[in-house]
């Protein structure tokens, strides 16, 4: 399956390990030079109608991503990967 890093940003992402829904893919982290996606980066929860900025993002790893759908990216997120973008 081939996939533009723009068609990840209209993924949902869900922990299947409780079935929350993460939220939408923000950004991926790449790996230079050798170009190997490492993570893909889910913006946290807004606060307050977004008025006062959001939580810390996802960052969640390559690894952890089970499956990816025409919609839907399954992710087993068992540990706390919520992490600022720098």
């Amino acid at each position: 399956m081939q996939c533009r890093i723009a068609d990840l940003r209209c993924k949902e992402v869900i922990n299947v390990c409780d079935g929350e829904r993460l939220g939408f893919v923000d950004d991926v982290l790449v790996e230079l030079p050798s170009g190997h996606v490492c993570a893909i980066v889910v913006p946290g929860e807004c606060r307050c109608f977004g008025l006062f900025g959001h939580d810390e993002d996802y960052i969640i790893p390559w690894e952890c991503i089970v499956k990816m759908g025409e919609d839907v990216i399954l992710a087993e997120v068992r540990t706390d990967h919520r992490k600022s973008r720098r």
